[in-house]
């Protein structure tokens, strides 16, 4: 069994995926041909924006997003502390400093009332300017940018939509990656919308921003030469073989993938609420599900249940076993567990199950049934 089946998802896709690689191939326009445009153009219409920049990978997008804006150092960039690495390692890497923040129990997503006492404390501070917000759409579910964007404004930040794993997702029926200054999201294999290796994509509705990015996605060359360098930049483009990779499956995620993934969650919710805590999906919110995570009551009982669903060949996974602030590589900001008490329980309790839009109902009741025993 699959985590998430990618193998089953290439052979329903094969003819044309195949297609779009062979072409890809023969028109030797390795790095920015045309497939890299048309998806540019498909991904943009797609997510409800002006303008789509397709990079090498999803942490780069963030990057990019945030020279774009000029952040760097003596910067505050407030991220959520349940996250992925890069939501925060981006800003770091330019010399901004990410300042963590607290999650909603419910949703994993960053806490809209945690985020306003962390920027009133930075001003209270006087050592850093409040620059970003990067709000990230955790397992495919749009952060509260209901709450979050009004924040934003009373304070005069900007904000950058980490939608790495929320591609696909909706509130009130205006889809992830529309939020914001300026949006990202990831082609990672295991994202909803994924590809054949690394590969990431920056929306913006600016026309001088989207200019700026595609010079620093090129080392920050001129639009008119190539070796006429204006600032420094990056090397980070898609390269063509990925966008015909990506190609078809848009046209499947858009078709049916998502809607299927989320009768999927809708089955998984139904046998399971009563038993364990189950996602929360707010009114109005809708999810692309890049993962289905429970809450268990203990770290003790999550790893009884991992150990035995293994042995009956159903693969789990932790997202995420430590905070932001648990990392080494942020150590130096002494922040305790008690400054993070719903990121901190989330690390030792939750527990992601097999979620892709082609699992079979024989299999998903395989699953649920186990879980149900183990429990």
């Amino acid at each position: 069994m699959e985590f998430r089946d990618l193998k089953k998802q290439y052979q329903v896709l094969k003819a044309e995926i195949d297609e779009g690689v062979l072409a890809a191939m023969a028109s030797g326009a390795y790095i920015l041909g045309k497939p890299v445009q048309e998806l540019e153009e498909k991904l943009a219409a797609y997510a409800g924006r002006k303008h789509c920049v397709a990079v090498a990978n999803g942490t780069d997008a963030l990057q990019l997003s945030l020279m774009a804006y000029d952040v760097g150092p003596g910067d505050a960039v407030f991220t959520s502390d349940f996250t992925y690495f890069a939501s925060a390692g981006s800003a770091s890497i330019i010399g901004a400093t990410p300042v963590l923040v607290d999650i909603d129990p419910a949703t994993f997503n960053i806490s809209p009332e945690d985020l306003e006492k962390k920027i009133q404390a930075v001003l209270a501070e006087g050592k850093l300017t409040p620059k970003f917000i990067v709000p990230v759409d955790l397992f495919g579910l749009p952060a509260d940018f209901t709450r979050i964007l009004p924040i934003a404004a009373k304070y005069g930040l900007k904000v950058l939509e980490d939608g790495a794993q929320g591609f696909g997702g909706a509130i009130n029926g205006k889809r992830a990656c529309s939020f914001g200054d300026i949006s990202t999201t990831s082609f990672f294999p295991a994202k909803p919308l994924g590809c054949y290796g690394d590969g990431g994509a920056i929306f913006t509705d600016d026309d001088e921003i989207d200019a700026r990015l595609r010079s620093l996605r090129a080392q920050g060359k001129s639009p008119a030469d190539k070796y006429d360098n204006r600032e420094i930049g990056m090397n980070s483009r898609l390269d063509t073989l990925q966008a015909a990779v990506l190609l078809p499956k848009l046209r499947a995620f858009e078709a049916y993938e998502v809607e299927a993934v989320n009768k999927v969650a809708d089955t998984y919710t139904a046998a399971l609420k009563d038993k364990v805590v189950t996602p929360t999906i707010p009114e109005g919110f809708y999810s692309s599900w890049a993962q289905y995570t429970l809450m268990l009551d203990s770290k003790e009982t999550r790893d009884r249940v991992q150990k035995a669903l293994k042995a009956k060949g159903i693969p789990t996974m932790v997202y995420y076993p430590r905070g932001l602030h648990q990392q080494a590589a942020y150590a130096w900001m002494n922040l305790s567990d008690e400054a993070f008490p719903h990121t901190t329980k989330a690390t030792q309790c939750v527990l992601s199950l097999p979620m892709h839009p082609y699992m079979e109902p024989d299999e998903q009741k395989y699953i649920i049934d186990s879980l149900l025993e183990v429990l």
